[in-house]
């Protein structure tokens, strides 16, 4: 297979639902869900992180993580969405919008993929888990970092760069390749950009903002647990410790 779209939009813009309507019409999807929860998928977080430390720009085999898929939408492809460009130039690139906006995008991003920034919890599996430093350095450096430029802490810098980014990318693709989208348009526009039919079936709409909390308190969960078992282990080492000094 080869990269026929190329999604551009950030996370947390309907890329979930974006993601289910394409796999419906028969492109093959690449998500952040497919790095993290597709167990075929091994390996797919060590390419990420490896791209993440390297310069903006870069060229990779992006065949390794691409191979199965047609289309990709949400982080990380949508971090490197020039290069991917670059490496598929026959591609469309779908720009995904928040339907309510950039303070609404902030709003959600803030309330649940964040969680890798500002929730302490998985600090902790940074420390004690290959997944959770693994994951942490990509998403810090990739998402956080290099496309975001660092400013989520900031709303207001963080509300221009997503502004500033739309007209990055409009500039950036002939408006025939380029289809500027929001999940509540439904099938037509996207249909009618792919030249495929639309189904009669209602749009996708998941609630992805319920699923990823979900996720997030799983890794919680999971935090807690390992720190039980670090401070257990603590424990063990300080009571033989004393019982051989003793």
């Amino acid at each position: 297979m080869t990269l026929k779209l190329i999604g551009a939009g950030f996370g947390r813009t309907g890329t979930w639902s974006t993601f289910a309507a394409l796999n419906r019409l028969g492109l093959p999807c690449y998500h952040m869900q497919e790095v993290i929860m597709n167990k075929a998928n091994k390996g797919h977080l060590d390419f990420w992180r490896k791209v993440a430390n390297s310069p903006p720009g870069s060229q990779h085999d992006w065949n390794r993580v691409f191979a199965n898929y047609t289309a990709t939408v949400d982080n990380p492809g949508c971090c490197v969405w020039k290069e991917l460009l670059a490496a598929y130039p026959d591609a469309k690139v779908l720009l995904t919008l928040h339907p309510r906006g950039a303070e609404a995008w902030y709003e959600s991003t803030i309330d649940t993929i964040y969680f890798t920034e500002n929730v302490w919890q998985f600090q902790v599996l940074e420390w004690l888990t290959p997944f959770g430093w693994k994951f942490g350095d990509m998403s810090r450096k990739l998402i956080w970092g290099r496309t975001l430029d660092g400013v989520m802490n900031d709303r207001a810098k963080a509300v221009a760069r997503y502004n500033s980014y739309i007209e990055e990318v409009k500039a950036a693709v002939p408006p025939h390749r380029l289809l500027v989208y929001k999940v509540t348009e439904g099938w037509g526009p996207l249909c009618d950009f792919l030249g495929v039919a639309q189904p009669n079936e209602p749009f996708p709409n998941l609630n992805d903002r319920e699923t990823i909390k979900k996720i997030i308190r799983d890794i919680i969960k999971g935090s807690y647990i390992m720190l039980g078992l670090a401070v257990a282990a603590v424990a063990v080492a300080v009571a033989a410790l004393w019982w051989w000094l003793a």
